[in-house]
Formats: structure tokens, sequence, C-alpha cells
């Protein structure tokens, strides 16, 4: 029984979401939770596959992971007194692992269901969407933000930085804005990339793709950055982004600026054949589709 989990998590003290030996991770902790649910000499505790492996710092509002349950396994849950009054299995171990979460309140299941057939959290998604939050001195500074915002000197001008980001949108190899991964491909299809002032005068970047490599959102929030605040034109993005190469005309921004809002998946119908055009195109041994900065 493969379930989907809906997750959101504030990533500042967790060291991104791989599990890694003796740090604290996103993947961990929920890991950790399913063991306790569901640890038996039956059948190992389910692993988590995610959508997007954020990076330390990172945030998300919308992170989507799936789980392989055993027949023995999805027995217990089912047997719980909670799934057995709601009727709804699945959905009671959303609440069952946040009962364990308690503790660690910079993370939490917002949902759980039956997953689709075909689904596959990492392989169907057709795109990711991040939002980066950057104040500068139009903004202010807000002492309650600092998680979640980055801040910088002077005043940008947005109305450029929205020029320049648009001059980005479509496929096109973005090794100048990505760290590079041997046998990792760094062709993406970027969808959506626009700047904009909320109300509070916070500037908020919202950028789509099919998926990103690693650094990348970072490094095209930076580029943006450093049009605003007049060091390159809105015609310099997509001239670096053509010549191919990393430079030091720009910086990468911080991690704590990111969040990543949502991801999107096609149709039911469609979940499967996503999942393979998707393993056509990449292997499990090159970087995952949403490995962000």
């Amino acid at each position: 029984m493969r379930i989907r989990l809906d997750i959101a998590y504030d990533g500042t003290h967790f060291r991104g979401w791989a599990r890694q030996p003796s740090l604290r991770t996103v993947q961990g902790v929920l890991e950790d939770a399913l063991h306790r649910i569901f640890d038996a000499p039956d059948a190992p505790p389910p692993r988590l596959v995610v959508a997007g492996r954020t990076d330390a710092g990172v945030h998300a509002a919308g992170q989507v992971a799936h789980l392989d349950l055993s027949p023995g396994q999805w027995a217990r849950l089912a047997n719980d007194r909670r799934a057995q009054r709601s009727g709804d299995p699945a959905g009671t171990l959303a609440h069952r692992m946040n009962g364990i979460l308690r503790a660690d309140e910079d993370v939490t299941v917002t949902a759980t269901r039956i997953a689709p057939a075909g689904f596959d959290a990492r392989f169907s998604a057709v795109w990711r969407r991040y939002e980066y939050r950057v104040a500068d001195e139009r903004t202010g500074y807000h002492p309650l933000d600092r998680f979640d915002t980055t801040s910088v000197r002077g005043t940008l001008d947005v109305e450029a930085m929205d020029a320049a980001a648009s001059g980005l949108i479509g496929l096109h190899d973005f090794a100048a804005y990505c760290r590079p991964r041997e046998g990792a491909t760094t062709i993406r299809t970027l969808l959506e990339y626009s700047w904009r002032r909320d109300e509070r005068g916070t500037l908020r970047a919202s950028v789509r793709a099919d998926a990103f490599c690693h650094s990348m959102v970072r490094a095209l929030v930076g580029a943006c950055v450093a049009v605003g605040s007049g060091r390159l034109a809105p015609g310099d993005i997509a001239q670096l982004r053509d010549a191919g190469q990393r430079t030091s005309q720009f910086k990468v921004l911080a991690a704590r600026g990111l969040t990543l809002m949502e991801v999107g998946y096609p149709a039911d119908a469609l979940l499967a054949d996503r999942a393979a055009q998707t393993r056509g195109r990449r292997t499990l041994d090159d970087e995952a589709p949403a490995a962000t900065s």
C-alpha cells in the first residue's frame, strides 16, 4: 500500500532533507517516527521517497513524499482505534506521526492518504515551485522574519529584477546557475520566474521548473539581486546563462530565504507514464529531479 504524505517544515535547524549519520535531518526525524509506529520483525520500517531533497536551512510549505507499507504494516495501521472510528487508516497516519513529532515543532505532516496507482513522489512530479524572500532598505528589518527572509543592503529595483527573470524562462542549460555534479544534467525547463513586492514591501521571487539542479534557485535569485542593485543589467542574466560557466559576478544567496511551496503532478491516469518518462531521462545515481539550493 503506497501512502502519500504532505509535509511542512522550518529548515533552520535541519541539515537538509536527506538522512545523514549523527545529523538532524527532516527525513531522519520523520523516519524515526515511522519506526516507532511500525517497529515489527515482519518488515523493515518504511522509507520515504521525496519530491525534492532540500538543502540545509531550506524550508517547505508543500513538500511531498511517499512510503510503501507491507500488508502487515497496513493491517496494524487499519486496526488502530482511531482508524476504525474514522474509516480512513491512511488519513490517521498523519495524526500518529504528529503525536510523536510534537517535541519537534519545526516539522509536521499536514496530510496522509492512499496514493493513486502509478504515483511516485519523485518521478511523477511535473514541476516544483519555490519562493524566495528578500528584504532591502525599503522593506526594513523585521526580527520575526530573520529565519525565512534574506536581508540585503540598499534598495532594489524590483521592475528590473522581474525583467531579468523573465528572460531566463524556457528550456536551457543552466550550468552557469548550478553547482555541477558528475554525471548529472544541468538542462532544465524554467516555467516561471517573477519578482514582486508584497504588502509589507518584501521582495518575493516565484520560481517554477520541471526540476532544479543543486544551488540553482539561490543562484538565480542572487543574479537578479545583482540586477536590482545595479551591478548587472537585466540582459546580462541571460548572457551569463548562455555562457555556460559559473561566475563571480553575483552571489548565491543564503538558504534561509528559500521555501518549497508546492509540487505539481499530472492527472492520476498519467502518473505512471510521467514516472517512466522521468526515469528514462535520469537514473537513480543522478541528482534528484528537485534537489535544490
